[in-house]
């Protein structure tokens, strides 16, 4: 009889502490999603019949005319600091464009050079495939509330390079905060940034299905600042990752074009 108590409270102990891990390693996740769930966070992007002037006026027509995607997912615990961020997206025959919103705190800015380590400041991003096919590869675009942006490209987070210099101007970009961030601001506020992305530069570097009735790209979007003094890793798609990693090109969601 001892030695069957004996096997019932150790067994007792083994399944709680199978559950207490089980809930430990949960806090990294804001839900449950599978890589299945991706099919569920799908946008639907419109042509636009003019080109975009690129001036991070989240105002203005076009984009008032435009459905936005809220980051309503997270990585690593339930951030105390949970900016509210969204993000539109059109195209036209040339390229694509984007323009986040973020209603923030805590910001911080102190990369100055594009291809500099914008991620450790308040910082969006988009990264995407330009296809249905994630083993083509993806691009990454990040860029801190001042405008300052990395682009990288390669099939997976160990094997990737930035694109050219020379390619830097090739992108558009505009934002709307002015002031200078060295300090963090601490008080609330909110930022835009809005660029353009030419298909020809993509095409350097990956091959691009170019936008049009019926074409799909895989892509997610992020919020993130890894100094600032209130850390958080927000998303669009939900990414599933003991650690929070956005380099995970299999959660990705979709774009429909």
């Amino acid at each position: 009889m001892k030695n069957w108590k004996n096997v019932f409270n150790y067994l007792s102990y083994s399944i709680a502490l199978i559950l207490l891990c089980s809930l430990s390693a949960s806090t990294w996740y804001s839900n449950t999603s599978t890589k299945d769930d991706t099919k569920k966070y799908i946008y639907k992007i419109k042509p636009v019949s003019e080109p975009v002037t690129i001036n991070a006026d989240w105002n203005k027509k076009i984009w008032k005319d435009t459905e936005a995607k809220k980051l309503i997912n997270y990585m690593g615990d339930k951030p105390s600091h949970f900016p509210d961020t969204e993000v539109k997206v059109r195209y036209d025959d040339k390229n694509i464009y984007v323009i986040f919103r973020v209603k923030d705190q805590y910001v911080r800015a102190v990369a100055k050079e594009n291809g500099g380590r914008v991620w450790e400041d308040s910082c969006v991003e988009f990264f995407f495939t330009p296809g249905s096919d994630i083993k083509r590869g993806y691009f990454n675009l990040e860029t801190n509330c001042k405008g300052i942006f990395l682009m990288n490209h390669g099939i997976n987070s160990e094997e990737r390079s930035s694109i050219d210099k020379e390619d830097f101007s090739k992108i558009t970009i505009a934002h709307s905060l002015t002031k200078n961030v060295e300090t963090e601001i601490t008080e609330p506020i909110t930022w835009t940034i809005e660029y353009c992305v030419p298909y020809t530069l993509l095409e350097k570097y990956m091959k691009v299905d170019k936008p049009g009735k019926g074409t799909q790209w895989r892509a997610n979007f992020y919020k993130c600042g890894d100094k600032t003094s209130h850390l958080h890793w927000l998303t669009w798609a939900p990414v599933i990752n003991p650690t929070p990693k956005f380099h995970i090109p299999e959660y990705f969601g979709w774009l429909e074009f």
